[in-house]
């Protein structure tokens, strides 16, 4: 039995089928999430106050390079997939088009920005 008029099913229209693979997504990422932060947070902390070299040193390594890394791909993909959900939902038309853009290249913009500095530091700058 189906719900949906003989207009619907003509037009094609129903449902638009992505609404499964964001929840997904951002599940998947917030439980990824849910390891890195501590990971990548305890050593920030504990170079805090350290001079320069020592954090350097720090972030030249290999482990602690990649997990910052990891971080802030995972935060911003989260980030972005967040707000383009309530994008969606309050922001209507052309508003809602132009702000979807200005946050994917916003959230690309600042996880390139991380990553080319961790980068930067593990390869001694």
């Amino acid at each position: 039995m189906r719900y949906q008029t003989d207009r619907s099913r003509v037009e094609g229209l129903g449902s638009a089928k992505s609404g499964t693979k964001h929840f997904w997504e951002q599940r998947i990422s917030s439980i990824a999430l849910l390891f890195l932060v501590p990971l990548f947070v305890f050593p920030f902390a504990y170079n805090l106050g350290d001079g320069y070299e020592e954090v350097l040193a720090a972030y030249s390594h290999p482990v602690n390079a990649v997990i910052a890394v990891a971080f802030f791909i995972t935060t911003f993909l989260h980030l972005f997939q967040g707000l383009q959900e309530i994008i969606a939902d309050y922001v209507h038309g052309r508003r809602g088009m132009i702000l979807m853009i200005a946050t994917r290249l916003l959230c690309s913009l600042f996880a390139l920005v991380g990553i080319y500095a961790v980068i930067k530091i593990s390869l001694g700058a």
